[in-house]
């Protein structure tokens, strides 16, 4: 009986597709590329944790946020305060008028530091703030919208609103929140220097990891029972409702889940590439994000992945070329993933590779019989 339950969470091709991922990225891309490329890499895979956490939300639960922006900078500046903290000890900050506080904060005469900025002091406390506050957040979102019946269009446009509205409140607080810069010169993690290249290999790692537990996390629930509501609700939400069950809580928990994913990708852009900006909370962020889901297949954990690489490498390629281009393609990609492939990269996979290569694996099954 466990034998069958496991086999319904991971069928075969499930397995499969794992360790090929798992094989690509701990072993394949640390041999071919110097730590710069994979360090690039690594930050890409940030942004794989929000296409995973979309693939559960708008693939499963039809819940379409333009704001996931939101989340990821909720993790990344919880992570980005310990670390400007822990920069900011009074030997390192002598010159200062202030010294023990943010360069910043001195620079924008704060003689103090913030009261909601000390609890950051504690190493504990941020990597609980990297998962409640994210959560505490999409729940405020999610009852205020879900419990009115506000979804589709008008959930994702009020969404977007507020990645807008946030962005515009750090620019604005420069003395708290370092403003349009941002958080920067972060240095060390327990005294641990994050900057140098055998750090960079770690923290490269220890992100894999954690995406791929994140990976497991959201198979998981795709094959559970709340994933076969997710695609009821998604497919009919009012027989969903008639049938007994509160879609509105529902809804709340899945984008709580996706908002943790998507913080935990925050965190980790902030210890792999050092800084965490306004400029990765907004709408264009934020659109960039649905986009690797949707380029990947949003049906698809195992595509929200590999959109999430691709998408940013041709971003990084093309942007050292021709930076002003991007913009232009990114809408030119969305517009022809929407129009010509609806279910991405996996959907090709599903239609044209997979059915090849079952038909490749039967035939050699076959001779094996045969002999």
């Amino acid at each position: 009986m466990v034998q069958t339950k496991l086999r319904s969470l991971a069928p075969k091709n499930d397995v499969i597709s794992f360790l090929i991922l798992a094989a690509i990225l701990l072993v394949a891309l640390p041999v071919l590329f110097d730590i710069f490329r994979l360090n690039l890499i690594g930050k890409y895979l940030t942004f794989a944790f929000v296409a995973l956490g979309l693939v559960l939300s708008w693939g499963l639960g039809g819940i379409l946020s333009l704001g996931q922006g939101i989340f990821f900078g909720l993790g990344g500046y919880a992570m980005a305060m310990f670390l400007k903290l822990e920069a900011s000890s009074p030997e390192n900050t002598q010159i200062q008028s202030t010294p023990g506080i943010p360069d910043f904060m001195d620079w924008n005469q704060l003689t103090e530091l913030p009261w909601f900025w000390e609890p950051f002091h504690s190493f504990g406390f941020t990597v609980f703030a990297i998962f409640a506050l994210p959560a505490l957040f999409a729940y405020i979102i999610g009852a205020a919208m879900f419990k009115r019946r506000v979804g589709g269009v008008y959930f994702a446009i009020i969404t977007q609103a507020i990645a807008a509205i946030l962005t515009i409140l750090i620019i604005g607080q420069q003395g708290f929140t370092g403003g349009v810069n941002g958080i920067t010169d972060l240095r060390t993690l327990h005294g641990w220097d994050i900057r140098t290249d055998s750090a960079k290999y770690v923290l490269y790692f220890v992100n894999v990891v954690l995406l791929l537990i994140t990976l497991v996390a959201a198979q998981y629930i795709r094959k559970s029972k709340l994933g076969r509501l997710l695609v009821a609700m998604r497919d009919s939400e009012d027989r969903v409702r008639f049938s007994g069950y509160d879609v509105s809580n529902f809804k709340i928990f899945i984008f709580c889940i996706a908002g943790i994913f998507s913080s935990i990708g925050g965190a980790m852009f902030t210890l792999q590439v050092g800084f965490m900006s306004p400029s990765l909370i907004g709408i264009v962020p934020s659109i960039e994000m649905v986009i690797f889901a949707a380029v990947g297949g949003n049906l698809s954990i195992f595509g929200a992945i590999y959109g999430a690489l691709i998408v940013n490498w041709a971003k990084t390629i093309l942007s050292e070329s021709y930076p002003e281009l991007w913009l232009f393609a990114m809408g030119a990609l969305f517009i022809a993933v929407v129009l010509a492939f609806p279910k991405g990269l996996a959907g090709i996979y599903e239609s044209h590779v997979q059915p090849w290569v079952d038909k490749k694996l039967k035939a050699i099954q076959k001779k094996k019989a045969e002999k």
